[in-house]
């Protein structure tokens, strides 16, 4: 053996030890593959660089497909916060989460119903034999007593579309509202603008349309019209709000989750919902039907514009804002509950526009706005592919 130094020691004796653990300076101090038998070794050439891959060395990296998210075990809730769908979705197949059943639309339609009917007709009692109303049919509404409870008794459908959710589908009540699951309150200034520019001017051009053509009378101002100014201005939007909640949203979305095809189901949902909005308002005539069927055209039309309900509401409210400011300060003549009769080929006519116009103005502001107009989404599906053997 060679001393540790390597300066003495028998020349003829060959070092038997382990393989070098370090890679040899191309050019300097060759050494042999190993292992080999006991003797000289001749000189031996290593590659050049680069040197091929050893066959311990891990193979060369190279990107793959994406891992698949977990997929929760049977019976393991999903943690709070976690999006209901497993792909992007439209605000009318909102109910289409990763639980969707066709009966639960079924179910919360029918509480829907039960509840919002009693609770109506719980308020409407209590504010008879209060005496705020007096009318037992609800139907003077330049009273402010009437309109406060009828505003009170329709605004009950907002608490319970969001039980509907609740407990038919197990979903947050905010999915009624947008798809965003809430209330995007920062679109209501520029979408109040652009309905007082659209419908808020028709109805102005209406009543003095009516008014110069001697159909509608003006009185002046109907008697308590500061009380009925107060009402309007605090309740009558969560009314225009609740209509918009049972129609534009639980209904439509009903209809529209039963039906596979987005586009098909936001068409059928509009026109059946539309129908049923007008026939809710008891129409005297088919003029009147129609003026209330072209604003649910507009209505669902905004809604499928934006992703929500806001939009919608906002054009109920202006329309009814407006229409009772009028009456309240120019007489219960000026009313457009009903068509006039003389004048119904040019207030449809005007209706059309004022409602069509919203709908433009609402399309072209969407460019800039940009909306969120599908859902938050987290698949967690299996993957494709045979099942694992067992």
């Amino acid at each position: 053996m060679s001393s540790p130094a390597g300066g003495g020691g028998p020349a003829d004796e060959p070092y038997a030890g382990p393989p070098p653990t370090l890679r040899p300076v191309p050019g300097r101090f060759p050494v042999p593959p190993w292992p080999q038998a006991p003797g000289p070794y001749p000189p031996a050439a290593w590659p050049s660089a680069p040197y091929p891959p050893a066959p311990w060395a891990p193979a060369p990296w190279a990107p793959g497909p994406a891992p698949s998210p977990p997929v929760p075990p049977a019976g393991w809730a999903l943690p709070p916060g976690t999006p209901p769908h497993d792909e992007p979705t439209s605000f009318l197949h909102a109910m289409r989460s990763r639980d969707w059943a066709w009966w639960r639309p079924l179910l919360g339609l029918l509480l829907l119903g039960v509840v919002f009917l009693v609770a109506g007709a719980l308020l409407g009692v209590l504010g008879i034999l209060t005496g705020i109303s007096p009318d037992l049919a609800l139907i003077e509404l330049t009273d402010p007593g009437t309109l406060l409870v009828t505003n009170a008794t329709l605004a009950v459908g907002i608490p319970v579309v969001w039980l509907a959710w609740a407990v038919a589908h197990g979903m947050r009540p905010g999915w009624s509202s947008s798809v965003l699951a809430r209330f995007r309150w920062r679109l209501l200034p520029r979408l109040t603008v652009l309905a007082l520019l659209s419908i808020g001017v028709v109805i102005g051009l209406s009543v003095l349309v009516a008014v110069t053509a001697g159909e509608v009378e003006v009185t002046g101002p109907v008697p308590s019209w500061g009380w009925l100014l107060a009402v309007v201005l605090l309740t009558t939007p969560l009314q225009s709000a609740a209509e918009e909640y049972l129609f534009r949203g639980y209904l439509s979305q009903a209809i529209a989750g039963w039906i596979r095809a987005p586009r098909t189901g936001a068409v059928v949902a509009a026109v059946v919902t539309g129908a049923l909005f007008s026939l809710a308002h008891l129409p005297p005539d088919l003029a009147t039907f129609l003026d209330r069927f072209a604003f649910a055209l507009a209505a669902s039309a905004v809604v499928w514009l934006t992703g929500g309900i806001e939009a919608a509401v906002v054009l109920h409210a202006v329309n009814n804002v407006v229409l009772f400011l009028l009456v309240a300060l120019l007489g219960d003549a000026v009313t457009t509950d009903v068509v006039p009769a003389g004048l119904a080929p040019v207030s449809l006519a005007l209706t059309a526009a004022g409602f069509g116009g919203f709908v433009l103005l609402v399309a072209r502001w969407r460019r800039s706005a940009r909306p969120e107009l599908r859902t938050p989404a987290l698949d967690l599906r299996p993957p494709p592919g045979p099942a694992p053997a067992r």
